[in-house]
């Protein structure tokens, strides 16, 4: 494969007058919206769970803290291999590591997501349901709305990651994605605080 399709020196994420794309400014304003409607989430929990004398309930699971724990230290890392992916994408133009970096990116996330979905089967199996209590239901809306979220993240950026091995993918694209991913790692950690050690 020749250098040429293997590195590029990409352009700026905006020019002239322009200080923000408009594919960023639209996922700024969407991803305004969606900290508003975590927040509305995360509030009806504590208001719940500060009206209850015993929280979880007792006949509840207990959630997987050591499991869970991990796993959110996967998905952070996951944000910084992002980052590092941009940097080698918009300074140096280096398609080869950036996709790799990317890749893995894409890789965590991916484990994120699984290990998520190992998790909720087995508090299935352990009598944690969306019917069981409010801390079920809770449980599932917020959690599930985030991996919700992961999942089309993912899917998105597996699309960019093809584009970019293809030397197709612009600097604004890689931006307006990079936000998105970007917020779903950094809701998480208030989510898993609030959820599972509240």
């Amino acid at each position: 494969m020749s250098t040429a399709t293997t590195t590029f020196k990409a352009s700026p994420p905006y020019e002239g007058n322009v200080i923000i794309p408009n594919g960023v400014l639209g996922m700024l304003i969407f991803i305004a919206c969606e900290v508003m409607f975590f927040t509305a989430l995360i509030s009806a929990y504590l208001v719940v769970s500060a009206g209850v004398t015993i929280w979880p309930p007792a006949d509840q699971p207990r959630l997987p803290l050591v499991g869970s724990s991990f796993n959110t230290l996967i998905l952070m890392i996951s944000g910084v291999l992002m980052f590092l992916s941009n940097r080698k994408f918009r300074l140096s133009g280096n398609l080869r590591d950036a996709g790799k970096l990317l890749a893995w990116s894409i890789a965590c996330g991916v484990f994120f997501v699984a290990i998520q979905g190992f998790e909720w089967i087995r508090l299935m199996n352990y009598g944690l349901t969306m019917t069981s209590s409010a801390y079920g239901s809770f449980f599932y809306l917020i959690i599930g709305t985030h991996g919700l979220h992961a999942l089309v993240a993912i899917a998105l950026l597996i699309h960019q990651f093809i584009k970019l091995r293809r030397n197709q993918l612009l600097p604004t694209e890689y931006w307006t994605m990079q936000a998105f991913w970007y917020f779903v790692v950094v809701i998480w950690p208030f989510l898993f605080v609030t959820v599972y050690l509240t």
